[in-house]
């Protein structure tokens, strides 16, 4: 791909790249806009799988960006399709709030909440409800050889104001430095999360840009999936971390906001 301007379909990445925190990252709205008038598409793909698709498009519509739940697909969706293809009704352990046990429990998982129980999977999500209790109990079944899967692998979500707080990825260390046990991560940046888009959407990989604000989960998705990506420096990502990474973006922008200047030439 020589130009962004070949995109049809853009990936958009929400955390850091759409918005910080409950602040609208300037420009976003108006490259949605944008994208809109020239008959592209834009789906918000994020691994942040403690909300379901629900509160995104809440959330997208107060920061007045008009959206629907077909325009959201999220790791936590992609786990249910993936975990469905090794095991359709599976029992699940769930390290998840509220939002991603509704997710399972619609898609057809019993979800198992004592120890000592019968457990096909350990599940991982981005858990903002975590106790130690729940952390212990995974911890045994992880040790009885209970498959394990998680939903995505960052290790901070980007805040306001230049702060972070611990992701999925941080859960995901403290269960290896006490089981030895690492999880096979659905979301970004495997490839398994591209597919099952193009295969929900009827989409093409051709035809597509991942846009995000990290190296290690979004641009890397590109590098697996065999998609165009874009790295913008609105969020986790600096200008430094990218000089100094083995990974490459196809195209790197400050922001959408000079993204959407390129394609309004």
């Amino acid at each position: 791909m020589n130009s962004i301007k070949d995109v049809e379909t853009f990936l958009l990445d929400m955390d850091g790249t759409v918005y910080l925190g409950n602040e609208l990252i300037d420009g976003a709205k108006d490259f949605i806009e944008l994208m809109k008038q020239q008959n592209k598409k834009c789906i918000f793909l994020t691994n942040n799988s403690s909300k379901s698709k629900s509160i995104y498009v809440e959330k997208l519509n107060k920061l007045n960006i008009e959206a629907c739940e077909d325009d959201v697909f999220t790791s936590g969706e992609a786990t249910t399709i993936y975990v469905n293809s090794l095991k359709p009704n599976a029992k699940i352990f769930l390290l998840g709030t509220k939002a991603l046990e509704d997710e399972f429990i619609s898609s057809g998982f019993e979800l198992v909440k004592e120890r000592n129980q019968e457990v096909d999977y350990v599940v991982l999500g981005f858990d903002t409800t975590l106790t130690y209790e729940k952390l212990w109990i995974a911890c045994d079944y992880l040790r009885d050889g209970v498959g394990y899967i998680a939903t995505h692998p960052d290790f901070n979500c980007p805040l306001a104001e230049g702060k972070f707080m611990p992701d999925a990825g941080a859960i995901i260390e403290f269960i290896y430095a006490s089981t030895n046990r690492r999880p096979y991560v659905v979301g970004k940046p495997n490839s398994f999360i591209i597919d099952s888009i193009c295969s929900k959407y009827k989409l093409t990989k051709e035809s597509l840009a991942m846009v995000g604000d990290r190296l290690y989960t979004d641009i890397k998705t590109g590098v697996n999936a065999g998609i165009s990506s874009i790295l913008v420096y609105s969020g986790e990502t600096t200008e430094q971390d990218y000089a100094e990474s083995d990974v490459k973006a196809t195209f790197t922008y400050p922001s959408l906001k000079e993204m959407k200047e390129e394609l309004e030439i």
